[in-house]
């Protein structure tokens, strides 16, 4: 099974952008699709973002135009640049690879 790291996350203001990484273990990185989740307290966890393993990316419309999802097979990792950021943007922002294996998640607050 494919271990996950994210980093990247912290407190930004309103505005403000971040890029999320996920670091992929083994040596079939770039077959999987990637995606990223997020979840607040409260509710369920729900899809960001997702690019194939041909580089095919998909986005939930609340982050159309402000997000940024891609991957460097060479590195077996994947990115979520996060521009334009808001409050409702809060959440622990999760990894997966093949909507199978997990990441640990990383918190993003979004605040001033």
């Amino acid at each position: 099974q494919v271990q996950l790291v994210e980093s990247g996350g912290g407190l930004v203001q309103p505005g403000g952008s971040l890029r999320l990484s996920c670091a992929a273990s083994g040596n079939i990185f770039r077959l999987y699709v990637m995606a990223w989740y997020r979840q607040v307290p409260g509710k369920q966890r729900e899809l960001v973002a997702s690019i194939t393993s041909s580089g095919s990316t998909s986005y939930a419309d609340p982050v159309k135009g402000r997000f940024t999802i891609s991957r460097d097979n060479a590195k077996n990792t994947a990115y979520l640049q996060m521009n334009s950021l808001r409050p409702e943007d809060t959440a622990v922002y999760y990894c997966t690879a093949n909507f199978a294996s997990w990441g640990q998640g990383t918190q993003v607050t979004v605040s001033s």
